[in-house]
């Protein structure tokens, strides 16, 4: 069952979810509080897993700037993790994620382009990525980085094995490597809980 979300919701999340990557946007837009866009994401993590809904990895397709992130903390007393209370990513850095796809149709492969800028500095991390729309889990690693300075690459280096690495990446298991389990799926935005346990949300790149 692919989803529809706006179709779907009894509690608002949705609302809160679209006016929050509206806010973002603007210079001067008033964005929900921290508490409640976690809330809101909570709800939507929620729906997605009682409805069963899934997603097609092209739905996921181009770029994403990161709006909002949770950190998370070991908890002894309970023996787990607890979420952190959010934080929006303040405009002078900007963290992009994009997906794209292989030339092989359903495959659910792809790769992966994770992009930090900070003033005159730019970071990019590339790799490839495997999906699997019944989890709507998507499993990636960094194998490629790139540094430039005033648009001036300083740095432009393979990490690991290259093509060897690669085809084992294929041959793991998605529960055993780097993730993102999506529950927000729109042509707006998208959200997902990483395998370390914290929430992020991006909107897309217009």
């Amino acid at each position: 069952m692919r989803a529809d979300l706006t179709s779907t919701a009894t509690f608002d999340f949705v609302s809160v979810l679209s006016h929050a990557a509206a806010a973002y946007r603007e210079p001067r837009g008033t964005r929900p509080s921290a508490e409640i866009l976690v809330n809101a994401l909570l709800q939507a993590e929620k729906s997605v897993k009682q409805q069963r809904l899934t997603y097609p990895f092209e739905s996921l397709l181009g770029k994403w700037q990161l709006s909002f992130v949770t950190g998370t903390k070991k908890v002894r007393e309970r023996g787990g993790i607890l979420l952190g209370k959010g934080f929006y990513v303040p405009k002078f850095i900007t963290v992009y994620v994009s997906f794209n796809a292989t030339l092989e149709e359903d495959s659910g492969r792809g790769e992966i382009v994770n992009q930090v800028e900070f003033g005159p500095v730019l970071l990019k991390l590339t790799g490839p990525v495997q999906y699997s729309s019944k989890k709507n889990l998507l499993a990636f690693d960094f194998n490629h980085i790139l540094i430039s300075l005033f648009e001036r690459v300083v740095y432009n280096r393979p990490i690991g094995f290259g093509k060897v690495k690669i085809e084992d990446f294929y041959n793991q298991p998605i529960a055993k490597l780097p993730f993102f389990g999506f529950f927000s799926v729109t042509e707006d935005f998208i959200a997902a809980r990483g395998r370390g346990g914290g929430l992020a949300f991006w909107i897309r790149e217009n």
